[in-house]
């Protein structure tokens, strides 16, 4: 994490105000390890522990009506162990023999939580991606997914033959269609009371 080295020096500022500190340690919720001065004290095991014991506290907390996690202090025979809420996404956890001042243990790991809390926020809002302007994605249809539709082809009109079928108003002519009764050649023959005589009269 970038602000590791000011969240180090905030912890060895603690361990300096209160001399009977033994390490100290600043974990995320999850149980990793962000930064610690624990000198003959596996960070690492202590972390994931931190984590384990926050999420009972969180939930005993919730579970009695005492609102959001603030703190837990576990005391042993040879010295304490307190976790003290750092931001909104870590924890700080320190070690202290049995002789040390409670109340100035508060004190001090209070302050110091709340300036860790402040460098680990502000570190993961830098690590955050700035919003950039919003897009709004085009509207997909099923004709967006299909081939592009292509220009018409140009059509040509040629001549109907004779031995195409069809009427007038499917070949477009002007023409009538010939009746059965029409014959198909150029002249039509003369019936006998049309012919004329053969001799004219004088």
């Amino acid at each position: 994490m970038a602000a590791e080295p000011e969240i180090l020096a905030e912890l060895r500022r603690l361990r300096a105000r209160v001399p009977q500190l033994t390490g100290a340690l600043v974990a995320g919720v999850d149980g990793l390890v962000l930064a610690h001065d624990t000198p003959g004290v596996e960070a690492e095991g202590v972390a994931a522990l931190t984590a384990t014991s926050l999420a009972v506290a969180v939930r005993l907390a919730d579970t009695t009506g005492q609102g959001a996690f603030r703190e837990l202090l576990v005391r042993g025979v040879h010295g304490y162990v307190a976790t003290y809420a750092a931001g909104g996404s870590a924890v700080l956890t320190v070690l202290a023999q049995d002789r040390v001042n409670v109340g100035r243990l508060h004190l001090e790991s209070r302050r110091c939580g709340t300036r860790v809390g402040e460098l680990v926020d502000a570190a993961e809002r830098a690590r955050a991606p700035a919003p950039g302007p919003a897009r709004t994605a085009p509207a997909r249809t099923p004709a967006a997914r299909t081939r592009s539709a292509r220009p018409p082809r140009p059509t040509t009109t040629r001549p109907r033959t004779a031995s195409e079928s069809g009427t007038a108003a499917e070949s477009g002519t002007a023409t009538e269609p010939r009746t059965a009764a029409e014959p198909l050649t150029a002249t039509e023959p003369r019936t006998a009371t049309e012919s004329p005589s053969t001799t004219e009269s004088p």
